[in-house]
């Protein structure tokens, strides 16, 4: 049983407080907000009869998971006996060089250090610290406890060992992790998520489909296979001869097409209002939460039915 520190209990500090605390470790929380420990365990608590519903809380009781969540008033309090430390902070560079300064400060020598920053380097905000060899970042997609691939990004000066506990200790969670050799903007996930939400945006500015058609493409076509296999797999599968014959059928299609997404439109202005007005058309924004309550609901049975699928099927 490792102990984990959550430093930030908001929207994604809360969600890994589920994964960790599911998989077994003992986890404290700590956010600058006084009142915020205490709401997110509160939130933890009303999603665990979804999960157990769902079988997917790893084999412990809503119960026994709760009282694994401890939190604490005081940062170093909370960082007492930590091995793994879970930042989630503002994305902001200047308040990630304040925390890990005080993380560095305060945590166990062996202690990993650990972003869960979406933007920003490990190099950005790690370079002056004593302990940077132990720092690198662990960004999830939201929410941890339902999507497992974990992006882990080395800083130039980042421990190979740490780099590989880290990678250890989220396959231990129940984590997919995602090891990058060296830090690059955007990571993997963003890049290849920000390649499709700029041919969505070009798509829509130039009046080829609406917002609707576009979703119903991913949702009702590619992510079909996405939710079990990447595209790599994707076109291996979908040539005769595998990737290679794939690619020689079709790779002049893609060559064609290429030039013409080099321009960028703005997420901005009129096309925002556009788009904006379309999604709430489909969706008030009085509905907004209740409608993420019902994604993370969808996440959990879909998550219950990849298990059962590679159980019956194989992974």
């Amino acid at each position: 049983m490792t102990q984990v520190a959550i430093i930030g209990s908001g929207f994604i500090g809360r969600a890994w407080a589920i994964s960790y605390a599911r998989a077994g470790h003992r986890v404290v929380l700590w956010d600058a907000d006084p009142a915020a420990a205490g709401k997110a365990k509160d939130y933890i608590a009303g999603v665990l009869p979804d999960l157990q519903a769902n079988d997917l809380m790893g084999g412990s009781t809503p119960e026994a998971l709760l009282d694994r969540i401890s939190h604490r008033a005081q940062l170093e309090a909370a960082l007492e006996g930590a091995e793994h430390v879970q930042e989630n902070t503002p994305e902001k560079v200047e308040v990630k060089r304040e925390v890990f300064a005080r993380l560095d400060a305060a945590a166990p020598a062996g202690a990993v250090l650990a972003s869960s920053t979406s933007a920003i380097l490990p190099s950005a905000f790690t370079e002056g610290l004593k302990g940077r060899h132990r720092c690198l970042v662990v960004h999830p997609i939201n929410p941890p406890y339902l999507v497992p691939a974990a992006e882990v990004v080395p800083a130039p000066w980042t421990d190979a060992e740490v780099i590989a506990r880290t990678r250890a200790f989220l396959v231990s969670a129940g984590h997919a992790p995602i090891v990058m050799q060296r830090e690059l903007d955007g990571f993997v996930m963003n890049r290849m998520q920000g390649a499709l939400l700029e041919e969505a945006f070009r798509l829509v500015a130039d009046g080829y489909a609406t917002i609707e058609d576009v979703d119903i493409g991913i949702r009702d076509g590619l992510a079909l296979r996405w939710a079990f296999m990447g595209p790599f797999e994707t076109i291996d599968l979908n040539a005769p001869g595998g990737i290679r014959d794939y690619a020689a059928r079709y790779e002049g299609i893609y060559r064609n097409m290429f030039p013409q997404m080099q321009r960028r439109v703005e997420w901005s202005g009129p096309l925002m209002d556009r788009i904006e007005a379309a999604r709430r058309e489909l969706l008030p924004e009085a509905d907004l939460h209740e409608r993420q309550v019902w994604r993370d609901r969808r996440l959990m049975a879909l998550m219950a039915a990849k298990r059962r699928a590679g159980e019956e099927i194989g992974d």
